[in-house]
């Protein structure tokens, strides 16, 4: 095996050596991408608890399946997928359940650049409540979707690959999900304020949306995972 420093090893090395027993990659994995994953996470889930509990259950998920990745995808993307289903499930699970506000949420947190540094803090907290409860009102597919490209900045293709579905219904989902967002946050913009995340996202994909295409499944996808939409 090979015994370079695990810190200079890639991902689909890391989980190779996993899969062949190395007790420390995976580890090393966890190390590298949990950041993201968490970030992604809370602000698809909107809940510090039910996020944490949902990359945990992502990242045992992904221990065990390590042998099933088949290298057709990047590794990064094959953990955002497995973590995007545990959040999914979860969401659906919680629909009825009111999204509990987050201590330190950056949740379409350009809206708030214009006045930012006006805000007193209580006030600022009731801005992301805001922010939030409106993200909740979207069904999970689409907040995933645009948590994953206007607010962690993930290319459109990449989103799609994480979501295993095609591009034109990562788009769909990113264009509905904003229609439906902006009338409950246009009293937060700024004067002038059309320079938001929601904004940028939008004229990202702006002209490009088409219906929903079939899902596409992918080989190194985890089985089990959450349901597609």
């Amino acid at each position: 095996m090979d015994h370079a420093p695990l810190g200079d090893i890639s991902d689909q090395d890391l989980l190779a050596r996993h899969v062949a027993g190395d007790p420390d990659a995976f580890g090393e994995l966890v190390r590298r991408h949990r950041d993201r994953l968490w970030a992604v996470a809370l602000r698809t889930l909107g809940d510090r608890e039910e996020a944490a509990d949902a990359v945990q259950d992502a990242l045992v998920s992904a221990y065990r399946a390590a042998h099933t990745f088949r290298g057709q995808s990047a590794v990064t993307t094959w953990l955002h997928r497995i973590t995007v289903n545990a959040c999914l499930d979860r969401a659906r699970k919680a629909a009825t359940r009111k999204t509990r506000a987050v201590e330190d949420p950056e949740d379409f947190e350009r809206l708030l650049e214009p006045h930012e540094s006006a805000e007193a803090p209580a006030e600022r907290q009731d801005l992301h409540r805001e922010l939030l409860a409106a993200l909740g009102t979207l069904p999970p597919e689409q907040r995933a979707a645009l948590v994953l490209v206007d607010m962690q900045g993930y290319p459109v293709a990449e989103v799609a690959g994480m979501l295993d579905v095609p591009v034109g219904t990562v788009k769909s989902r990113c264009a509905r999900g904003r229609a439906k967002l902006l009338p409950m946050l246009t009293h937060l913009r700024g004067e002038g304020g059309g320079n938001t995340a929601t904004d940028r996202g939008r004229n990202r994909t702006q002209g490009t949306s088409v219906p929903p295409a079939a899902d596409t499944r992918d080989p190194d996808a985890v089985k089990g995972g959450g349901g597609r939409g």
